[in-house]
Parts: structure tokens; C-alpha cells; sequence
């Protein structure tokens, strides 16, 4: 390896960066790219994911069909088409540089069983230790609109805190996020890092493609789920994937300030060690310059392992309303008593999620 230490990398790939919007060929030369750029944090001794998007798009490619259809069904049809024609391409072209891989597909009804979490988290990580780069997906032939994560930002965030991986590299059609539309506005300005997500201002009108399910809404939501899990997060062009071992990041897993010279969310900034992913060969005149992108760092206090399964991987069967005594309680990790409790909303079972909410101040939390 080439660096201080091996760090745990998942690169997220949408459908528009992996099939054209209007033919659903695939992009092979962004695709050989990923691949490359994998193999090579790979040699250098990083253990490397890829959730790759795209099932649907190459089911259309298959079966000649031109617009991505409505109904759930030819949906879900189209995507186990797709999900082995995909496979097949990255099998494919990680053979040609003996690079091992493995597909593991997912839903959120997964994520929220406790024993499946920890049996993925297992897998996951044995593949990882074997030298394998896994390719992870949603199951879109399976998942209906209850057991779904919407998209693959929400799933890479979620898979990167499941295996504590240090960055997640969001690979979409725009360099960065701009504080206004820079399509529209002349005058934008790039936003190079994110310290404080809550206090984010950024334009965000950017949607998916006709294809595809996220936008760069998502890709902020899944940047504050894995920040909050200690991952630092990258937004960057996808058309040039070779920009990852090129982005200066922190050399600490927990946050430092960055330096001074980018533009940031955050005021009066100090200095922070960073490097990219790769160093050039001795002798080389100088590093190439930094790509432009958006790096979010993450939080001080991550909130990993059980805790983050908890907040992000469970959906709440039902309200428990609990007084101000027993929030106060609650607050102090105290047990919750039936005395404390106001009103139920909902059915919901033992072991089974559901949220508490205190009316007095309107403060709801997550319990299982």
C-alpha cells in the first residue's frame, strides 16, 4: 500500500453513470475507468465497494424497450433482466485484470432484521478480507415501496456504515455542489467542504435522470447518514473516475478542519493533513491537479454499529406518546414505565420498532 494505512472505500455508481439516458448502451469507458481505479486502490492495499445502480437501465437495453415503465411489476421484471446482464459486464471487465467479485443485493427489510444486518455485515467484510471487491445493489425485483431505500445514495451511505468504511465517494453528472444552479447562474460558486451538514445552503435543483431515482437532494441525504457513522464523504464527476485517487482527504478517520484555500461551510478553518488515496512515483515533477468536488467531513461523535442500525436501519411500527417525566427518564437511558406513558398510536409487537414522542415538546425518538 501507498499510504499510511489500508482505509475502507465504497464508490456509489447511479444508473445515468452506468447506462446512456436515451440508448441504455452501456458507458463502457466510465465503467472501465471504475474499474481500473478500483483494481489500482485494491494493489495498493484499500478494501474497495462498488454499489452500482443500473439493473433496470440494461433490462431495457435487453429487452428493447424504450421508457422506463410504471408498473411495479415490469419494474421488477426489467430489473432481474438487467440485474444479470450487469453482473455479467463488471464479471466481465474485472476479469480482464484478475480482480475477484461478488454481487450482494439488498432491501431495507434486510437492514431492518437485526440477524440479517450482522450476517451481511459478515459477508461483507469476509469478502473483503479475501481480496474481493463486492457489488452491492437493491434487490429491485423483490423490494416494493415498503421494504425499499429509494435509491442506492441511501444504500451506499447505509452500506459504508455497516462495514465502518472511512469514505464514500458519490459518483454523479456535476462536479460539486454550488450554492446556486450553475446552469442558471454565472455567478455560482462550487462548495468544496461541507463541515456542518445541517447548516448547508446549496442548490440542489439537480434531479435524476429519466433512468435513474436519485437527485442531489439524495445524495445530501446520504452524506449526512454517513457522516453521522464517521465516513467522509465525497461528491465528485462520475465521467472521470480516475478524479478518487486524486481528491486530497484527511489523513484521520475523525474530522480535522480543512485548509484555508478551499471553500467551505464553515467559518475560520484550520489547517488539516491530507493526501489522496495514491501517491505518484518518485521522481514524478508534481501530483496532477485537485479535481473539483464536494467533501463532507464526518461527525466527531459517530454514532456507529448497534446505535446507527437503531436510527437508520429501522422503520417505527407505531407512536408510543410518553409525559415530560418519563422523556426526562428516557434522556437519562432510564427505563420507560407504563405511568410515563400518555397515548399509542399504531400496532406494533415485542422487539419491534416504534417511535416515542413527547407532546410537551415535540421531540420524537427511536426505540426497539
Amino acid at each position: 500500500m501507498r499510504g499510511p494505512r489500508p482505509l475502507g472505500v465504497v464508490i456509489k455508481l447511479g444508473t445515468s453513470s452506468i447506462v446512456d439516458e436515451k440508448t441504455h448502451e452501456p458507458l463502457l469507458s466510465i465503467l472501465t475507468s471504475i474499474v481500473e481505479t478500483a483494481v489500482k486502490l485494491r494493489k495498493d492495499g484499500h478494501k474497495v465497494i462498488i454499489v452500482s445502480s443500473g439493473a433496470i437501465g440494461v433490462g431495457l437495453r435487453r429487452m428493447d424497450v424504450e421508457k422506463r415503465p410504471k408498473h411495479l411489476s415490469k419494474l421488477q421484471a426489467l430489473a432481474a433482466i438487467g440485474q444479470c446482464r450487469l453482473m455479467s459486464l463488471w464479471d466481465s471487465l474485472f476479469n480482464h485484470l484478475r480482480q475477484p467479485i461478488a454481487q450482494i443485493l439488498l432491501t431495507r427489510s434486510d437492514i431492518a432484521d437485526r440477524s440479517r444486518y450482522l450476517n451481511a455485515q459478515r459477508t461483507i467484510s469476509e469478502l473483503l478480507d479475501m481480496g474481493v471487491i463486492p457489488i452491492v445493489n437493491e434487490n429491485d425485483t423483490l423490494a416494493v415501496s415498503e421494504i425499499k431505500f429509494g435509491d442506492n445514495d441511501t444504500l451506499s451511505a447505509v452500506t459504508a456504515a455497516m462495514v465502518h468504511a472511512d469514505l464514500l465517494f458519490l459518483m454523479t453528472d456535476v462536479d460539486c455542489l454550488y450554492d446556486k444552479n450553475p446552469r442558471t447562474n454565472p455567478d455560482a460558486h462550487p462548495i468544496e467542504v461541507v463541515e456542518d451538514i445541517s447548516a448547508l445552503v446549496a442548490d440542489v435543483s439537480t434531479a435524476g435522470s429519466s433512468l435513474g431515482t436519485g437527485g442531489m437532494s439524495t445524495k445530501i441525504v446520504a452524506a449526512r447518514l454517513a457522516t453521522s457513522a464517521g465516513v467522509t464523504t465525497v461528491i465528485t464527476r462520475s465521467s472521470n473516475p480516475g478524479n478518487i485517487v486524486n481528491i486530497p482527504l484527511p489523513l484521520a478517520r475523525h474530522p480535522q478542519s480543512p485548509s484555508p484555500s478551499e471553500n467551505h461551510h464553515h467559518p475560520n478553518p484550520s489547517p488539516a493533513p491530507s493526501q489522496p488515496l495514491r501517491h505518484l512515483p518518485a521522481g514524478t515533477p508534481s501530483q496532477p491537479p485537485t479535481p473539483l468536488h464536494t467533501r463532507f467531513l464526518p461527525s466527531p461523535h459517530p454514532v456507529r454499529d448497534r446505535y446507527f442500525w437503531i436510527l437508520h436501519g429501522l422503520r417505527p411500527h407505531g407512536t408510543i406518546y410518553i409525559d415530560q417525566g418519563a422523556y426526562k427518564a428516557l434522556l437519562g437511558k432510564a427505563g420507560l414505565l407504563p405511568v410515563g406513558v400518555v397515548d399509542v398510536d399504531g400496532n406494533f409487537a415485542q422487539q419491534e420498532a416504534r417511535a416515542e414522542e413527547n407532546r410537551g415538546c415535540g421531540v420524537a425518538r427511536w426505540k426497539w
